[in-house]
């Protein structure tokens, strides 16, 4: 497929990025083997309160794009999409269908929030619009009701076969470690002092065997 050829089928990974872990690096690298285009981006989480700015987060996440571009991912399209970013997953699909009329989307969610998915903005129009493409969790049990629910509700989804680390954004957040995170992001996470990290977590990270 050519650069400018419509995908027919897309990935669509909004995530908070607060900061992008191994974990994000391996949801992104198993989509572009299984699906012709993938758009990530940095969002807002309602949810949450954030370490930093969305403009940080942004470029962090853009940094793991460019490396799995370089490394992983050269047959699959691959694109750090903010103008997709919307603190509402339903605005997030319509940006993508507005983009991309013709193409399946399949919108990733961590199997964790599937139980919150009803009570989401306008939950059953977004249902209506895409396919719920789930990541599993090696720490947590598949949420049967929640997901007999959504498919009840018309939800069409898809759980995907991806062993991702178990490690999350907020395990950095309260105590920094190089091994969670891409290399490539470490030098950037200390120069701007983020998350706690120092040019001692760099040496230490080259360290490793």
């Amino acid at each position: 497929m050519s650069a400018q050829s419509p995908p027919t089928t897309m990935a669509l990974f909004g995530t908070s990025a607060d900061p992008p872990t191994i974990g994000h690096q391996s949801i992104l690298a198993g989509l572009g083997r299984r699906y012709p285009m993938v758009a990530t981006w940095a969002s807002n989480n309602p949810l949450k309160s954030h370490g930093a700015p969305l403009a940080v987060r942004c470029q962090l996440l853009q940094t793991v794009v460019d490396g799995l571009k370089t490394r992983r991912c050269q047959g699959c399209r691959l694109e750090l999409r903010q103008d997709f970013s919307s603190r509402r997953a339903l605005e997030s699909v319509q940006a993508a269908r507005a983009c991309f009329p013709s193409a399946r989307l399949l919108f990733v969610v961590g199997v964790d929030l599937l139980p919150q998915i009803p009570g989401w903005y306008r939950s059953a129009e977004l249902l209506r619009c895409c396919c719920l493409a789930v990541i599993p969790r090696s720490n947590w049990p598949p949420p049967e009701e929640a997901m007999a629910r959504l498919q009840a509700s018309g939800a069409h989804l898809e759980v995907l076969p991806l062993c991702i680390p178990p490690v999350a954004s907020s395990q950095i957040r309260q105590q920094p470690n190089p091994a969670l995170v891409p290399k490539e992001l470490l030098p950037i996470l200390v120069s701007q002092g983020l998350y706690g990290f120092t040019p001692h977590d760099v040496q230490a990270h080259d360290a490793q065997p």
